[in-house]
């Protein structure tokens, strides 16, 4: 999405003697794409918080009680874990509830619950019509849909990541594999995903609200009871995308964030480079 009209070229000199750089200013985000990211984030919270609220009333990940303490659940095994661990929660009152005390709203809050996650699930129906609308207004569409190479360069972009750390620690410089779309493969591979997880995030949570009504919805992912799982996992998976791309925002410099808060973009490119992708 270059617009030449909107590209401002300044020429500098490099470290190599001789060699000159232009700076580009680009559109990169549609206003609809950058305000659906940002109100996601209160959207997606009031999802977890009250969706974990309505799992407490009836957890669907169960084991065999334990002989000792009589649970069945594997969030409280989790909390259990969790505070015989860390020493200044060792003398937490009901260590099986810890999960749920600190990641839901509350003990005795199913009623309210299911009418907040009801009022947050439209609110983000609502907000994924308009990412869709910003996305094809703005042309980012484009940039999201998988090329042929993507999983090797994906690949390549995650053993970068992965090796950054070191190399800030052990203050040796670590060259960035080219890319020349808009997102590199590994961004790529994540921002079409999160679309995906959303839709089934969506048909789950119908299939569990309606499951008679929406029999063949609720059939489609193996009844009510594989459909809450299915819809339990799908958090998981926002959690695990939110986590890893807020870090690597931060690893990709001031530039990607910005981008996402004013919609454009600067970039540095050798002057032929740019002459050439004019």
């Amino acid at each position: 999405m270059t617009h030449p009209a909107r590209e401002n070229n300044v020429t500098g000199t490099t470290s190599a003697p001789g060699e000159q750089t232009g700076v580009r200013v680009v559109p990169r985000h549609h206003v609809l794409v950058r305000w659906s990211h940002w109100v996601n984030l209160p959207i997606l919270l009031g999802l977890m918080l009250s969706g974990i609220s309505i799992y407490w009333a009836s957890p669907v990940f169960q084991h065999r009680p334990d002989p000792q303490t009589g649970n069945f659940d594997y969030l409280a095994d989790a909390g259990i874990w969790i505070c015989a661990h860390v020493p200044w929660l060792r003398g937490y009152s009901s260590p099986p509830d810890w999960i749920y005390h600190h990641l839901s709203l509350g003990p005795g809050m199913l009623a309210a619950a299911l009418r907040l996650h009801w009022f947050f699930a439209y609110l983000f129906m609502l907000n994924g019509l308009l990412y869709a609308a910003g996305l094809g207004l703005g042309g980012g569409w484009r940039a999201l849909l998988p090329r042929r190479t993507d999983l090797r360069d994906a690949l390549r972009m995650f053993r970068y990541y992965l090796g950054l750390p070191f190399a800030i620690f052990a203050r040796r410089p670590r060259r960035h594999p080219p890319f020349a779309t808009k997102y590199n493969a590994l961004q790529r591979l994540a921002y079409f995903s999160v679309p995906v997880a959303g839709l089934l995030a969506v048909a789950t949570g119908w299939a569990i609200h309606k499951p008679m009504q929406l029999q063949l919805l609720a059939a489609l992912f193996g009844g009510y009871d594989a459909a809450r799982i299915w819809h339990f996992l799908l958090l998981w998976v926002f959690v695990a995308f939110a986590v890893p791309h807020v870090i690597l925002v931060f690893a990709d410099g001031w530039d990607t964030l910005r981008s996402m808060i004013v919609g454009w973009s600067v970039k540095a490119a050798q002057a032929d480079e740019l002459q050439h992708e004019r």
